[in-house]
C-alpha cells in the first residue's frame, strides 16, 4: 500500500504541475521594436504625426500600451491589430493595400502620370505643331507698301 500512495501522490504533483498555470518571464522589448510600432500607429490628438512622434499625453499613454503589449509576448502585427480594433483603420498611418483604399496608393501615380502625358502633349504641340503653319497675310494699305519699300531701299 506504501507504493500505491507514492504513485497517488506523484499523479497528484504531476496533475497540479500540468494544470497550473506557469509565469511567464516578461519578454524584454527594445526601445527599437517599440517606436518600430508607434510609428506605424496615428495620434489621435496630433493625428498628423505618428505615436512615435507626439509630444501629447495621449500618445505616451499610446506607446506604453505598445511596449505592455509587446513586453507580454504579442507580435507588432497582434499590437497594430488591438488599435485597429479599438480605432478603426484610420489609425494606421499607412492603410491597407486594399479595397477602396487602393484609391490612396495608386490615384497619386495616375494623377502624376497624366500630368506627365499632358504637359509631353502640349510641349510637342508647341513645338511640332506650327512649323508647317503660315502665316495670315495683312491687307496692308498701298500707300503704306510703298513707303516701306523706300524705306527698305534707302536704308540698304
Amino acid at each position: 500500500m506504501s507504493r500505491g500512495w507514492i504513485r497517488l501522490v506523484a499523479s497528484v504533483v504531476l496533475l497540479g504541475a500540468a494544470v497550473s498555470p506557469v509565469t511567464a518571464q516578461p519578454k524584454p522589448v527594445s526601445e527599437e521594436t517599440v517606436h518600430e510600432v508607434a510609428a506605424q500607429l496615428r495620434c489621435v490628438v496630433c493625428q498628423n504625426l505618428s505615436v512615435a512622434d507626439s509630444p501629447s499625453e495621449m500618445a505616451s499613454q499610446m506607446r506604453a500600451i505598445v511596449r505592455e503589449r509587446l513586453t507580454a509576448g504579442e507580435s507588432p502585427a497582434d499590437v497594430q491589430r488591438f488599435f485597429v480594433e479599438r480605432y478603426g483603420e484610420w489609425i494606421l498611418l499607412a492603410p491597407p493595400r486594399r479595397g477602396f483604399n487602393l484609391l490612396v496608393w495608386f490615384l497619386p501615380l495616375v494623377a502624376v502620370g497624366a500630368g506627365i502625358a499632358t504637359t509631353a502633349i502640349l510641349v510637342w504641340r508647341w513645338t511640332h505643331g506650327r512649323r508647317g503653319a503660315r502665316p495670315t497675310p495683312v491687307d496692308v494699305d498701298p500707300a503704306m507698301s510703298e513707303r516701306i519699300r523706300r524705306e527698305v531701299e534707302s536704308g540698304s
